[in-house]
């Protein structure tokens, strides 16, 4: 796949150089066993694959447990027992944040909540001599908002921004394309790209707009009337998460819901597996956003997943759950639920505990597979009573 992120590179600071294990990469490391460097950070020789990951424990009652040792812990690959190398409990390695944010119809009156939520968060979680966080958006197109940066002010200027994407209907009236649903431009890839094989050419995703107005499409602005989720994923994954180093994790604020996307749910996981990068899926919807007209008009009647994308994206508000607990679950995340019981400013916060109260585990596995194979994980507590929450793989760089 040909990829290409016009406009606005990912920054490059101090916090996001800062050393530390990137969670379950396989990348070249030295070799030998760990020891701990002056700064308390584990050190190899050379020339040996180690496998590092991120890992949260809970006990029965869902509580955060704090005070394990390595010796607490039972790992295995592929159901062969792995010797941990190195271990301990990270609470001030930098961290990588993308906040990937659903704009699409179905969320109009839920939005607003969602941005001042939202504020809050970054308004606690980021410490600006060493954390980064992005704001990217979603709906018939994918448009980064705000690049990385430590500066509160200008996420907070990129939440404001966030606003619902215009109508498909409008869209259509526009000259953007008839064919009721599908991609921009008529139904073919921007300017004819030929998705995968020949990438997205001229830069940008689909519309065009990513970064804003830069991308192969018309206008760049938002033409809305489609979700989608598997390509903001995919984009915020490969062409920014991959580059950052220590902790890495998306905050997905959506109905789960994928209408356009040229990106399979697979490949979207896949992405974020590679990019070492966990998920957390907040499903925040509005029961009653698809009966409203924006999802009733030429060519938006109601459809399953598994529908004439190649994504699988349809209107089947029950899958969209089903789909963010699969993203969740395979990247090492949490799934979340917006409720009157557990609003969204009490998501957030559990979040920013889990993101600070993490085990750092690594070790050399037995299996040294050629690049590109996938590797599945199963990390326990000898204790019966907890629960490990870390990604279900790792694929060999």
């Amino acid at each position: 796949m040909v990829r290409a992120l016009s406009g606005q590179q990912s920054q490059t600071t101090a916090a996001s150089q800062a050393t530390g294990p990137a969670q379950a990469s396989a990348a070249p490391a030295p070799s030998g066993t760990a020891s701990a460097s002056a700064d308390g950070q584990p050190k190899y020789s050379s020339d040996v694959n180690v496998v590092n990951l991120f890992a949260t424990v809970r006990n029965k009652n869902g509580k955060i447990v704090k005070d394990l040792t390595k010796d607490d812990f039972v790992l295995d690959e592929e159901g062969h027992p792995q010797t941990i190398k190195y271990f301990s409990q990270e609470s001030n390695l930098p961290l990588s944040l993308g906040l990937l944010v659903d704009t699409s119809g179905s969320q109009r009156n839920v939005l607003s909540d969602e941005r001042s939520a939202s504020y809050q968060f970054f308004d606690q979680i980021l410490r600006e001599d060493r954390d980064l966080a992005f704001v990217l958006h979603f709906d018939f197109e994918v448009e980064l908002l705000q690049d990385f940066t430590a500066s509160r002010k200008a996420l907070q200027q990129a939440l404001d921004q966030l606003q619902i994407g215009q109508r498909l209907q409008q869209r259509q009236g526009q000259g953007q394309g008839g064919n009721g649903g599908g991609s921009p431009q008529g139904g073919n890839y921007p300017q004819g790209g030929g998705y995968p094989g020949g990438g997205y050419p001229g830069g940008g995703y689909p519309g065009g707009g990513y970064p804003r107005g830069q991308g192969g499409g018309q206008g760049g602005g938002r033409r809305g009337g489609g979700t989608d989720l598997y390509d903001a994923i995919l984009l915020a994954s490969e062409d920014l998460m991959s580059k950052q180093k220590g902790r890495k994790a998306l905050i997905l604020l959506t109905d789960g819901v994928d209408t356009g996307s040229k990106t399979t749910l697979f490949q979207a996981i896949a992405s974020a597996q590679k990019a070492d990068c966990l998920a957390y899926s907040i499903l925040f919807s509005d029961s009653e956003a698809y009966n409203s007209p924006v999802f009733s008009g030429p060519g938006m009647g109601r459809r399953r997943m598994g529908g004439p994308y190649p994504g699988g994206g349809g209107y089947e508000t029950g899958n969209g759950k089903k789909v963010l607990e699969q993203i969740s679950r395979e990247t090492g995340g949490r799934f979340f639920q917006v409720s009157h019981s557990h609003p969204l400013d009490k998501i957030y916060a559990e979040i920013q505990e889990e993101l600070r109260n993490q085990y750092s585990i690594g070790y050399t596995p037995t299996d040294q597979s050629e690049k590109g194979v996938y590797h599945h994980i199963h990390l326990t507590t000898k204790q019966k009573n907890m629960t490990v929450v870390t990604r279900e793989g790792y694929y060999t760089a």
